[in-house]
């Protein structure tokens, strides 16, 4: 699931206005950061 988010949102970064400074690797990690702040989330919602 989380490949086929990072994936979608590549390619909606290839589109966007990014920073020459943030092109490339840098924006991918800030993406990936903000990925996994956004699933750490649902970590309370399911208990296994």
């Amino acid at each position: 699931l989380a490949l086929v988010i990072m994936a979608g949102i590549r390619e909606e970064l290839e589109l966007a206005d990014v920073p020459e400074s943030f092109k490339g690797v840098p924006i991918t990690l800030i993406t990936a950061g903000l990925l996994a702040l956004a699933f750490m989330g649902f970590s309370g919602l399911i208990s296994i």
